[in-house]
Parts: structure tokens; C-alpha cells; sequence
């Protein structure tokens, strides 16, 4: 099959690279490599992938790309996934996780592709939900242009189901990791704290360490997209554990998988504008519809995590 992976060089994205170029598919990967690297890609390229280093905001770019491969399933993770950056500069992230995904959908529509699975967020969208674990018809209430921006993006999924018959589903994930996730980044609170450990640095926690998040293994995010893209469900799946998990909890948890390792004592900050309280995700559709479910415990996970540092 031929696929293209927008963002594929990228965390999440190159463990999806991997997936399928193993099973045989035909992968072009776009990606700008502002945050994703090359070398994640080194053993997918060694099978077969290529790698187009282009903005998915350069409209004509992609169209090119996408004549070229003519994908039969589009996988769309390209995106400005930091939540601080969009509240200081949410033009720029409009750009990329907007108008970057109209160029997806359209080049996608142009070139006749069969699926396009869109990444999205869970708690980026339900902001401060009411209800926990948040199911995938509550009010919209995002706390940062980040949370808008994605869901725009599902908006235009959807209009293009619509207007042009192509074929669309969005995965709201909870909060990924895994290994390639980058411990110097903005965002990654697992894979942060994992390199703390790993080089004997403090961690800093924002606010109380109180707050919590659906973490979910990228193996099984990986997973996901490949049930959904030989799925015909439409519409938002959540992804993720279904469980609340808080900041000092994954601390512990780490600490317990550490091999005698332990983290330092967090520095305290204030809290960040633009994060939620609380996030879980209710996950019974993706069981449902999409036959899909978390495997990977927490503790499983950050022992992977640890091994790939």
C-alpha cells in the first residue's frame, strides 16, 4: 500500500514509519525536521521510505508530493503541538495546524486517496472537562489555541467527508510518550523527567503536581492508526488509557523503575497558562468501533523509555 506520513519523522510519527514499512507499504514521509530528525528515520529509509523535508503549510509543495506518491492512506501527524508556544504566538500555529491541514486534506482529495487519519488531541480540546473520563461529544472548551486549532482541523476532516466523499477520522490522543519522544522539549512531560533521571537533573513541576493526564504508550498509539486507517469510522476516537494518572504519581512510578536510579527532588514552579487541570479520556468507542485498547502499563512504558536512553 502507499501511504504518505505527514510529520513522520517526528516521535510519533516514526514509530508509525516504522509499522508499516515493516508490514511492506510504500511510505513517503513529510517533514520540515524543525523538531523531528532524521535519523529517526535512518532504518525506514534503509527499507524504502523517502523523506521530502517541506512545510506542510507549502500548499504547492505538498500537492507535488502527494502527484508523486499517490497515497492511497494519508496520515496526517504534521503539527505545532507545543500549548505554550500557540498562546504566545497563535498565528503561527493557526498556519501550521489549520491552513497545514487544508493542504493535507486537499492534495489528498486531488490525488483520489482512499483514508486520511487525522492526529488530534484529547485534552487539548475538552480543556477543564466536566465530566472524567471525557467522551468525545462534550462541550469544546480549550484552554490554549492549540485546543482550537486541532479542532478546526477535525472541522475541516469532516466538511471534506462531506463535500468531497473523503474518507475521514480524527484520534484524539491523551498525553503520548515513548522512545524518540525529545527530553530537552517543551512538551513530553514523561520523556522530560526520563532524561532528568537518566542525567541526574531536577525536574521542575508546574504548580502542585497535582494535576493529572491519560498517558498513553506510542506503541499503542501506532497501533491505532492502523486499525483506523483500514476502518471506515468517521468522526473523533479517543485515544488513550482511560485513566487519570498525576504528575507526582508518574514521579513514583518512575522512580520505582528506575534500577536503584531516582529522581531528584522537583523544583516547584508556578503553573503555565493554557493547561488543564485534569485529563482522562473515556475510551469506549476506539473498543467499540475501532477494536482498539491501551496494552502498555505505565510502568512498562517507562522501562521502554528508559532502555531507548
Amino acid at each position: 500500500m502507499d501511504c504518505v506520513v505527514t510529520g513522520g519523522a517526528g516521535f510519533i510519527g516514526s514509530n508509525l514509519v516504522d509499522a508499516l514499512v515493516a508490514r511492506g507499504d510504500r511510505v513517503t514521509v513529510i517533514d520540515n525536521l524543525l523538531t523531528g530528525k532524521r535519523e529517526n528515520l535512518e532504518h525506514a529509509m534503509q527499507l524504502g521510505a523517502s523523506l521530502e523535508v517541506v512545510d506542510v503549510g507549502d500548499a504547492d509543495a505538498v500537492a507535488a508530493i502527494f502527484a508523486a506518491a499517490c497515497p492511497e492512506v494519508v496520515f496526517h501527524l504534521a503539527a505545532q503541538v507545543d500549548v505554550r508556544y500557540s498562546v504566545e504566538h497563535p498565528v503561527a500555529d493557526a498556519d501550521t495546524n489549520v491552513l497545514g491541514t487544508i493542504a493535507v486534506l486537499e492534495s489528498a482529495r486531488a490525488v483520489g486517496a482512499r483514508r486520511v487519519v487525522n492526529s488530534s488531541t484529547g485534552g487539548g480540546l475538552y480543556g477543564d472537562a466536566r465530566v472524567l473520563p471525557t467522551p468525545e461529544d462534550p462541550p469544546i472548551t480549550p484552554l490554549a489555541p492549540y485546543g482550537y486549532g486541532k479542532y478546526a482541523a477535525e472541522g475541516y476532516c469532516d466538511l471534506y467527508a462531506r463535500l468531497h466523499a473523503l474518507s475521514t477520522v480524527s484520534l484524539r490522543y491523551g498525553n503520548v510518550y515513548g522512545p524518540r519522544q525529545d527530553v530537552h522539549g517543551e512538551a513530553g512531560v514523561v520523556a522530560i523527567f526520563c532524561g532528568c533521571l537518566v542525567e541526574n537533573r531536577r525536574p521542575i513541576v508546574y504548580g502542585d503536581g497535582r494535576q493529572t493526564r491519560d498517558w498513553v504508550e506510542v506503541s499503542d498509539v501506532v497501533r491505532a492508526n492502523l486499525l483506523a486507517a483500514q476502518s471506515s469510522l468517521t468522526g473523533p476516537v479517543n485515544i488513550g488509557w482511560g485513566r487519570e494518572t498525576s504528575v507526582l504519581e508518574l514521579v513514583a512510578a518512575l522512580n520505582e523503575v528506575g534500577d536503584g536510579r531516582v529522581l531528584a527532588e522537583p523544583e516547584f514552579a508556578p503553573e503555565r497558562p493554557g493547561e488543564v487541570r485534569r485529563s482522562c479520556l473515556e475510551v469506549s468507542r476506539a473498543r467499540r468501533e475501532l477494536g482498539w485498547e491501551a496494552e502498555v502499563e505505565l510502568r512498562e512504558g517507562l522501562r521502554r523509555v528508559l532502555a531507548w536512553l
